[in-house]
């Protein structure tokens, strides 16, 4: 296997420390050795037996560097826009007023069921191109947008597909067949929980790692989360959850007592609902953008406070948000959640890593993936000043894909 030497990196920030004047060794698709440049070894038992013998030597100029970033919600899985729907609401239309002339996720689920699979799996990829472009190695991508058995197991398989392309990131395929009520089940919501339960299997040996409810008054309630959420865990998914109902109705804590892999967005959560999370650990998923849109804020330095791990997310979707930057989320978390810079940057790293299971990414230390990222800066301030920070080169794996 190939063994290269990123070398002169000024700042490194590995996902749990922060290093000057540092230095990798890469083995294959993996980290073998991280630290200080002065602190080289000279030989590495089972990748090197004399540093001068690397295959290839990056010298990174006193850059700026971090792991991989990781989005740890999106929705990139879908046809068609809906500009004319956010223009409405930047007006001051109503969602009820939107959703009767047919705005909404309904319509977006309409184009997406009428739009061919070339043409969609061509507009997924593009999205996810931007993803890699901005220095995000891994995506969380949900389905969500077919609302049907055999289209949101398709979506799921399509994005398997694209994982393998050239320049692609590291997909966490999210089955979110319980995104909506369709049309179709007009009036019969139960009908549809049980067949969305009677799907999971079928994700899960589509391609799947996890599984999410939008747990909301208006489609499902906390006890269709609950059905949904254990059915999907009995499939061997990971268990994520939307947990911004408003009115609130304890879908916070029946996510916590659950231990959910992530609970996501947080709108509307309180005192007891942050000590059930901490109690269990259970990490917790911001996306500032739609915190922006939405006029509210979660309490994420009480979450810090209390130890509750927090990830970030940029909550890409048709219909509000068209973010693809998580250097941008990064940006907005300081700005408006009060995170220092390097929380921010956890919650971004390894902190997307612990909210979508994935232990192997997110920190750069022996044995985890190396998906690196050198950042047009020489100190990690810049993401706070940038509003989206751009990458230099980004390697996926040890290779470079950008």
């Amino acid at each position: 296997m190939t063994v290269r030497l990123l070398t002169n990196i000024g700042r490194l920030w590995t996902g749990t420390d922060l290093l000057s004047n540092a230095a990798m060794l890469l083995h294959g698709d993996r980290v073998a050795w991280v630290g200080a440049a002065a602190d080289l070894p000279q030989s590495l038992p089972g990748v090197i037996d004399d540093i001068v013998d690397v295959d290839e030597v990056d010298n990174l100029g006193g850059g700026l560097v971090t792991p991989g970033l990781i989005d740890a919600h999106c929705h990139p899985v879908y046809a068609g826009n809906r500009y004319a729907e956010v223009a409405m609401r930047a007006g001051g239309a109503t969602k009820s007023e939107i959703a009767g002339v047919g705005g909404g996720v309904a319509s977006t689920v309409t184009v997406t069921r009428g739009t061919d699979p070339w043409t969609l799996c061509n507009a997924v990829r593009e999205r996810l191109r931007h993803w890699v472009l901005s220095g995000c190695t891994t995506v969380e991508a949900k389905t969500g947008y077919h609302l049907t058995r055999d289209g949101e197991l398709a979506d799921v398989r399509l994005l398997r597909t694209l994982e393998e392309e050239p320049g692609m990131p590291r997909l966490h395929v999210t089955f979110f067949a319980a995104h909506a009520v369709p049309p179709e089940y007009f009036g019969r919501p139960q009908d549809y929980v049980e067949a969305v339960a009677s799907w999971l299997g079928d994700a899960s040996q589509a391609g799947a790692e996890g599984m999410d409810v939008y747990c909301d008054n208006h489609q499902f309630t906390a006890e269709d989360a609950y059905r949904l959420l254990s059915a999907g865990r009995a499939t061997g998914l990971r268990t994520h959850l939307h947990a911004c109902a408003k009115p609130r109705h304890g879908a916070v804590r029946m996510a916590a007592d659950l231990q959910c892999t992530s609970v996501d967005l947080l709108h509307e959560i309180d005192e007891d609902d942050v000590l059930a999370l901490a109690k269990t650990a259970t990490p917790v998923v911001v996306c500032p953008t739609t915190s922006l849109m939405e006029g509210s804020r979660p309490p994420v330095r009480t979450l810090l406070d209390h130890g509750v791990p927090v990830a970030l997310g940029t909550d890409h979707n048709p219909g509000q948000s068209g973010a693809m930057s998580l250097p941008l989320a990064v940006s907005m978390a300081v700005a408006m959640f009060g995170m220092s810079v390097l929380e921010a940057l956890r919650a971004a790293t390894v902190g997307g890593a612990y909210a979508l299971g994935c232990g192997d990414r997110g920190v750069l230390a022996p044995g985890k993936y190396a998906d690196i990222v050198q950042w047009d800066a020489d100190h990690e301030g810049a993401f706070a000043w940038s509003y989206g920070l751009k990458s230099l080169r980004v390697w996926r794996g040890g290779e470079t894909i950008r």
